[in-house]
């Protein structure tokens, strides 16, 4: 059937197929929605020119037995299989993601944390898979995805064996992507969880570095270098990667297979451990042996991870392609495709052994018949010299640079070490000049400071731990500005971006919260309101305005909280009055004491006027009735009035005048302005007579003005 025919169709009734998402080998992978579940699923169908082959009808349904016996967040799940003579399918999860190999090829290299992040949900993957018997034997980053949460799942189990049938030989195993294959699945052994581990091992290497660590064109060299070399160490192309990770990576790409990590939990408790102390050496490694030459590293440029994201950003939906890449190409079978690869494979070994024992018993018989005919040179002391200057001034000296490192003792280009000592002396080459392997110090290792802010504080310190640098916290206060919360990283001192030498301090400044701006409450009475509300907004001050009525002229500000001089917070509110314009009500109590009540009598009359209202208030008292010889009126008005104080007799006629006063009503006093109580009441007295006084007569007071008897 062809494949364009097969959307739309809907499988055994229930999974109806929408759109192809992926290309394999030997199988296709469609979007499917189960209509029974209402989900979205993914189908992998056998194509139709393997469906009657048993040998792939095998492969295809050991895959999905494998898938079935897991159930795991790590793995993709197996929903559903069908196996008739027409059409062979396995129903899975639909994974909505990106290949971490995508991932990979886009950040080029990762952090730490990232890789950390990914590798162990691998392993966890693989621990549950392993546990159950079945290993994967091509684990790749195309077949592990990554979701939008950062969550792994791995898939493909196409070419999984089970532990009960690793008798089988080469010739029946299918070999994994060659840049992850182990040296045991390249030489055709038997495989175990151990092969696994190894191409784990590898695809850490390839996040935290940006390179693979055996990597041409030929596929079969790739393979011998899998099974020959030694991986340049990971801290040789990425310095920043922490000691320990090293120490892991090549444990896990140990060549042979009983030194590395036996099982995925080994791998993850060394990783636990290294999460908890990330400058944890675990000893895997010892010194070498001091030997004639150093090992030459291997060229390229060292890369240095930048801190990005920590979780997977989308990118353009749904992974397709090699997001469901199963199993070898399908002009082959199996069996052939394992004897092809393994012949060129072992032909290629041979011949390294040939030519390596050519080499030897070259250097062996030009030893025996030239030895005794060679005349032999000093060694010099190169440790210390510039590089460039001892090839100038020793030019019978054949220099090889066999490393390179940093060191903080030698400056940059300069010898550190070599590999005979000063004072030997040693035979010529056929050049007539003596060999001597050096290593040249590449000066002091220096890393960027990363952007740190807003890490928090302990999160900043282990960051500049695992790039070589120690790290010193300062407490300080953080700007409105700046709006960094308590605990966290306002700034580093080196500045970010900026080089430093490996090893060197840094200042962490970390935030004791936002910093509270506070300002001193200017005096504002007597100022207007527009002018109090400018000074105000200098100081980052709010006005809170009431307005009054008050002897001032409108818009001037009579009265303030807090008083002047009072330290505040910025964004604190004064409060103000305002004056309205208009005269503020209040009420002056007026009082006569010590009358001379025994050479008074009758009924007296005291008034209040002024110029302009007339009499504003009266009080009417009869002398014999007063008690304590004292009379008080109560005078009510607006601001500040001249007012005259009279008396009048009500038997005789006769007014005299108390005093003229100044009344502030608004503060309820009065102050004199010229006084002659005395002389008043004696003009206006009537003498006392003996007789009997009728009651107290109290007469009405003038229209509009208030009076009282007490």
């Amino acid at each position: 059937m062809d494949k364009d025919k097969l959307i739309g169709t809907r499988l055994d009734g229930r999974y109806e197929l929408t759109d192809l998402v992926g290309e394999g080998g030997m199988a296709n992978v469609y979007r499917a929605s189960d209509v029974l579940d209402n989900r979205v699923v993914a189908v992998k169908i056998l194509k139709n020119e393997y469906s009657e082959s048993e040998e792939f009808q095998r492969r295809f349904r050991d895959e999905s037995k494998a898938i079935a016996m897991m159930s795991h967040p790590n793995i993709v799940k197996i929903y559903d299989m069908g196996f008739s003579d027409k059409m062979q399918y396995i129903v899975m999860e639909y994974i909505d993601g990106i290949t971490l190999k995508d991932y990979i090829d886009s950040e080029h290299v990762l952090n730490w944390k990232d890789a950390v992040h990914f590798v162990v949900q691998i392993l966890r993957a693989l621990q549950h898979a392993h546990n159950r018997g079945i290993v994967h034997r091509d684990i790749k980053p195309q077949n592990i995805m990554l979701l939008t949460d950062g969550t792994i799942k791995v898939m493909d189990f196409g070419i999984a064996k089970f532990a009960r049938e690793e008798s089988r030989t080469a010739t029946d195993q299918a070999i994994g992507t060659v840049h992850y294959i182990s040296p045991e699945q390249a030489r055709g052994d038997v495989t175990d969880a151990k092969s696994d581990l190894y191409s784990v091992g590898v695809m850490f290497y390839e996040m935290l570095t940006g390179r693979k660590p055996f990597d041409t064109d030929n596929p079969v060299s790739i393979a011998v270098m899998h099974m020959q070399n030694v991986a340049v160490r990971p801290r040789d192309i990425n310095p920043n990667i922490p000691s320990g990770l090293e120490e892991i990576i090549m444990h896990a790409m140990e060549k042979d297979a009983s030194k590395r990590y036996q099982t995925a939990a080994e791998m993850i408790r060394d990783i636990e451990a290294f999460k908890s102390n990330n400058q944890i050496i675990f000893g895997y490694y010892n010194a070498p042996e001091p030997t004639q030459y150093f090992t030459p590293p291997e060229t390229g440029n060292r890369r240095v991870p930048q801190r990005e994201r920590v979780a997977y950003e989308q990118n353009g939906g749904g992974g397709r392609g090699d997001y469901y890449e199963d199993y070898p190409p399908e002009n082959e079978s199996e069996p052939e495709q394992s004897k092809s690869l393994v012949i060129p494979i072992l032909t290629a070994v041979t011949i390294v052994v040939l030519v390596v024992a050519a080499i030897v018993i070259f250097l062996i018989v030009g030893q025996g018949t030239n030895g005794s005919n060679s005349s032999t040179d000093e060694v010099p002391k190169v440790i210390g010299m510039n590089y460039d200057d001892a090839v100038l001034n020793y030019p019978n000296i054949d220099f090889e640079v066999a490393e390179q490192d940093y060191t903080d003792k030698y400056e940059e280009n300069i010898i550190y070490k070599q590999s005979i000592e000063a004072g030997q002396f040693v035979k010529k080459n056929k050049d007539g000049k003596i060999e001597l392997a050096v290593a040249v110090s590449k000066g002091v290792q220096k890393v960027q400071i990363p952007d740190l802010t807003n890490y928090t504080a302990q999160e900043a310190e282990d960051a500049l731990k695992a790039l070589g640098l120690t790290a010193e916290q300062k407490k300080t206060q953080s700007t409105s500005e700046e709006n960094i919360e308590a605990d966290h990283v306002i700034r580093t001192d080196p500045a970010m971006n900026e080089e430093v030498a490996v090893g060197s301090n840094v200042v962490i400044y970390v935030s004791q919260g936002v910093a509270v701006d506070e300002t001193d409450v200017p005096k504002f009475v007597g100022m207007t309101q527009e002018d109090a509300q400018k000074e105000a907004d200098s100081r980052k001050l709010k006005l809170e305005i009431t307005e009054v009525p008050s002897t001032e002229e409108k818009g001037i500000v009579t009265e303030q909280d807090p008083e002047p001089g009072k330290v505040v917070v910025s964004g604190s509110t004064i409060k103000l009055n305002v004056s309205n314009g208009e005269q503020p009500e209040g009420e002056v109590t007026y009082g006569l004491e010590n009358l001379p009540i025994s050479s008074m009598s009758g009924m007296y009359t005291l008034s209040f006027t002024t110029d302009e209202d007339g009499v504003i208030a009266s009080r009417q008292f009869v002398a014999e009735s007063l008690t304590n010889a004292s009379v008080s009126v109560k005078v009510k008005g607006k601001g500040s009035k001249v007012v005259k104080v009279s008396i009048t007799s009500a038997q005789s006629g006769k007014t005299e005048v108390l005093g003229t006063y100044t009344f502030d009503f608004a503060n309820k006093k009065f102050t004199a302005s010229s006084e002659n109580i005395e002389g008043a009441l004696s003009g206006v007295a009537v003498q006392t007579v003996p007789a009997v006084t009728a009651a107290p007569v109290e007469t009405a007071a003038p229209d509009g003005a208030p009076s009282e008897v007490e």
